[in-house]
């Protein structure tokens, strides 16, 4: 029997176009799974060397993951630190600042069997997921700036040349870190969450520290990534900035969580 080429192509494309279908299906359902709580980068600290199974060090990393204090989730953020040198651990976990109670202690318990699936036996590095941070050092940096680990991540697609005209990112990210460092809250990390109207779109942004800045060290952390990192994000159609000592973000699309703003923040 003859078939003429525009029906075999036509044959061929049922199926093709079928596994299409179903790898989209795929894909998106996987997607709308991992948009709660996506993994983001991670960093080992090789300098800081591994330490050897049933060592001290190991011992003393056991004992301090798993002896979290009491509302530590709830807060928010943990800091603990155990032992002496060379077996000496410096353990720091925070969730994002629309993330406390059962999200952040689900955050916790993801990120930690990842980190030490990345960076198996390291004596330091740190995690981002979208909701948390988990950071383990032989080194305690409390109070100190980091400068060297962060990071960008920025949307492909461009801003428009009218849009960016009414917004300028980098406008907004500055009047975000004015507000997260202007009043002064000693139980809680410096803050905040911004919403701006712009024609028909609208952005959104969130700035924050880790609980251990101080509201000048904040406010220079902030700073000095919004302008590092500048050529990241300076057209991007959204993008985050993330490090150990401060973050901010912004999208055109709304990321918080709904009734964002841990117990401890001060209204």
């Amino acid at each position: 029997m003859y078939i003429s080429p525009s029906v075999s192509i036509r044959l061929l494309l049922v199926p093709i176009l079928a596994v299409v279908a179903i790898q989209l299906l795929f894909v998106r359902a996987v997607s709308s799974v991992n948009m709660t709580n996506p993994y983001l980068h991670h960093k080992c600290f090789v300098t800081l060397g591994k330490y050897k199974p049933g060592s001290q060090y190991e011992k003393n990393l056991k004992r301090i993951i798993s002896e979290f204090p009491k509302g530590s989730f709830k807060r928010g953020f943990i800091s603990m630190t155990l032992g002496e040198s060379p077996d000496f651990i410096v353990m720091l976990f925070q969730c994002r600042g629309d993330t406390h109670g059962p999200k952040c202690r689900s955050c916790y318990a993801t990120a930690k069997p990842e980190f030490f699936k990345r960076c198996p036996r390291h004596k330091g590095g740190i995690i981002w997921y979208d909701q948390c941070s988990l950071y383990f050092s032989t080194i305690d940096s409390l109070g100190m700036i980091d400068y060297d680990n962060n990071f960008c991540m920025s949307n492909a697609t461009k801003i428009t040349d009218d849009l960016y005209n009414k917004v300028k990112p980098r406008h907004f990210i500055d009047d975000m870190i004015q507000n997260a460092t202007r009043d002064a809250n000693r139980e809680a990390p410096y803050y905040t969450t911004e919403e701006k109207r712009v024609g028909k779109e609208t952005i959104y942004g969130m700035a924050e520290c880790s609980f251990d800045m101080s509201q000048k060290n904040c406010r220079k952390c902030l700073e000095r990534n919004n302008f590092y990192f500048a050529r990241c994000f300076w057209d991007k159609l959204g993008a985050r900035v993330l490090g150990k000592s401060c973050s901010f973000r912004y999208e055109f699309y709304p990321f918080i969580l709904p009734k964002a703003g841990p117990k401890y923040l001060k209204p």
